[in-house]
């Protein structure tokens, strides 16, 4: 999976002067490219939250499935039922052994980190800013319960319906003995995050921190009393079977073992110097530790001895429960689900995914037909509007950042490094075409099969870059744009006619197919990343610090529309005058049906950057595709005559991937760059 990040500014003074470096996972360098679970990194959009059911749509993943979002605690109660918590208030729940997941509803998008299940019905999951949720119905309903506390909460242990200790950041523990209507909070002794915490009653627990540090109690949390582990590395998992047998994990392949309540740890050869974020033991013997880029290892005597088994992922795997010796579920990055019945003699994946590659593109020429491309030369495409999305070879490893279709079969995308591909064929083959340009090409518009325009930043003239075909890409000539900024969002509504965006504002506007490219006033220094015209006159253009620009004399004047967040906006598309959707980081969509009069922000359910959006279905990081749904008009039953009959109470229905994340972030924009960027 590519966890580069670009720049996130397009103006020339932002090429010279910005590099943004996404740190990952906690301040140590050996952690930097793993999860870790004591921070969150996710940002609020400041965005009013209206659910998109609210206003008759949803949006629906396509890829990865059953969903995307990062998964960090995992709890089952027996073989078939279980319940699995993520990333943006993901919560996931399984009665058939993960055969089938529902997606539940949470009521937040905080980032849900633990879980813990005393029985089928009885679950309490905690995470970012004190979050607390409570469950007496098996996730059916989820209620919010005050924590009292608003650092994030790593990790929760219940012992009974009733029992519960949730610890985090800061070394906060907050307490429960009535199911959470109220949590007390505890003196743990430390300000470290404590990142995991076992019960096997209520008096007895041990949670774990970094830098070695081991907590144990033996009355409820009354007192917590440091042990000595005899590590100084960070420590991620725990867990415990009875009041004396116990294992905690961490980095570089740590595993501890006491067989006296922690009286004495003892260090275990785990044959894997991988992180290990979560650990699960059935009884003293039977224990399974999970870890980054797949890693899973067993023991079946105690830790004496540790076997390294075949996840078949290279994802991080962060969180695993095992109901019983056998049976048993590890989760992880962008939504991960690995089940075995044996132990882990063979663990098979419950997830899918296409690909996991960030996607940076997408276009749809009907409601069923469309390709989206993305990092490292991904190509896919579908049919059947999504429901099947299928991996075409595109020919090319460079990141390909800009697509159009003009009908199911002819298409082209751009990309880094000046790369153009073509197809006549709805992607069954793509031919190279000859660009005569090294820079990156950001967006691309055609109008029909032989008229396009590619658009992207000239580094060795420092002005933006133009490209311009008649003849389906056989010939591209550049075109002079005038412009010293990045050229990056391209929409063109016949061959004559087309607008061009991109760093500091900048719009260009031509009716002579380029002959001409005429500058036209934006009225914002803000970078914009996109735009679509549906006809000559009426466009919306997109970009930095939420904005969104809107003519309908084509771009005589453009007029600054409210869009209710500050953050960048990275795609646009429009159906007609009216309706349109705009995309960004954090997940955001935005939606408005009269012309961009009114905004509304619909529940993407993802935190995730989404870069660009072509009808109905938007696309991002992780390989993630989102599809907006309408759902259906409910009939009005008739009112039945007269005879009483006793009313029944209606069954309750479930409701239709740290790092905790250093969440690796896409690049919801494009962004110059003279060589590549090296890979981590």
């Amino acid at each position: 999976m590519n966890l580069r990040i670009p720049l996130s500014l397009l103006s020339l003074a932002g090429i010279c002067a910005t590099c943004l470096a996404f740190q990952t996972g906690h301040t140590r360098d050996v952690a930097t490219t793993s999860p870790s679970k004591h921070r969150d990194v996710a940002r609020s959009s400041g965005l009013p939250r209206r659910s998109a059911a609210e206003a008759g749509a949803r949006w629906v993943w396509q890829n990865p499935l059953p969903q995307g979002n990062t998964l960090y605690g995992v709890s089952f109660t027996n073989p078939n039922t279980g319940t699995a918590t993520g990333d943006n208030g993901t919560i996931i729940r399984t009665t058939d052994g993960g055969n089938s997941w529902v997606i539940q509803s949470s009521g937040t998008t905080n980032t849900l980190y633990g879980v813990s299940f005393a029985d089928i019905n009885h679950g309490t999951t905690v995470g970012a800013a004190g979050t607390i949720l409570r469950t007496t119905d098996g996730g059916n309903t989820w209620s919010s319960q005050t924590s009292g506390t608003a650092n994030g909460l790593l990790a929760v242990s219940f012992t009974d319906a009733s029992t519960g200790t949730a610890v985090g950041e800061n070394g906060i523990i907050v307490r429960t003995t009535d199911g959470g209507n109220t949590w007390v909070s505890q003196t743990s002794g430390t300000t470290n995050n404590l990142n995991a915490v076992s019960f096997t009653d209520a008096n007895n627990g041990t949670a774990v921190s970094w830098y070695g540090i081991i907590l144990r109690t033996t009355d409820g949390g009354v007192n917590w009393i440091k042990q000595p582990s005899g590590t100084g590395s960070f420590l991620y998992g725990v867990s415990f079977t009875d009041a004396n047998n116990g294992t905690a994990v961490g980095e570089g392949g740590t595993i501890l073992r006491t067989t006296n309540g922690g009286s004495n740890w003892v260090s275990q050869t785990s044959g894997t110097k991988s992180f290990l974020w979560g650990v699960s033991f059935t009884d003293a013997n039977n224990g399974t530790a999970v870890g980054s880029d797949g890693t899973i290892v067993r023991t079946t005597n105690g830790g004496t001895t540790w076997i390294t088994q075949t996840s078949g992922t290279t994802n991080t795997l962060i969180g695993v429960s095992f109901a019983d010796a056998n049976n048993g579920t590890a989760v992880g990055l962008v939504g991960t689900t690995l089940r075995t019945n044996d132990g882990g003699n063979n663990w098979v994946s419950q997830s899918s995914a296409v690909t996991t590659d960030s996607l940076e593109d997408v276009s749809f020429t009907d409601a069923n037909n469309g390709t989206a491309v993305g990092d490292d030369g991904t190509v896919l495409r579908t049919t059947n509007g999504g429901n099947t999305w299928i991996s075409q070879t595109s020919g090319t490893t460079n990141t390909l950042l800009g697509v159009s279709f003009t009908d199911g079969n002819n298409g082209t995308a751009v990309g880094e490094f000046g790369t153009i591909l073509r197809t006549t064929d709805g992607g069954n083959s793509w031919v190279s075409q000859a660009s005569g340009t090294e820079s990156d090409l950001w967006g691309v518009s055609f109008t029909d099969a032989n008229n396009g325009t590619a658009v992207g930043f000239d580094f060795n003239t420092v002005t933006g870059l133009i490209l311009r075909t008649t003849d389906g890409g056989s010939t591209w000539t550049s075109q002079s744009s005038g412009a010293f900024s990045p050229l990056v969002g391209v929409s063109f509504t016949d061959a004559n006619t087309g607008t061009v965006v991109g760093g500091a504002g900048i719009i260009l506007r031509t009716t002579d197919g380029g002959n001409n490219w005429v500058p036209q006033t934006s009225g914002t220094q803000s970078d914009l990343t996109r735009v679509s015209f549906t006809d000559a006159n009426n466009g919306t253009a997109v970009g930095q610090f939420g904005t969104i620009l809107r003519t309908t004399d084509g771009g005589s004047h453009w007029m600054p529309q409210q869009s209710g967040t500050t953050e960048l906006l990275a795609g646009v598309s429009f159906t007609d005058a009216d309706h349109g959707i705009a995309v960004g980081v954090l997940g955001i969509i935005v939606t408005t049906t009269d012309g961009g009069n009114t905004w509304v922000n619909e529940t993407s359910g993802t935190g995730y950057d989404l870069s660009r959006v072509s009808l109905s279905t938007t696309v991002g990081f992780g390989g993630t595709i989102l599809r907006r749904e309408l759902a259906p008009t409910p009939t009005p039953t008739p009112t039945p005559t007269a005879t009483a009959t006793p009313s029944t109470t209606p069954t309750p229905t479930l409701t239709p991937s740290v790092t905790p994340r250093p969440t690796p972030t896409p690049r919801p924009i494009p962004s110059p760059r003279s060589r590549p960027t090296p890979q981590r």
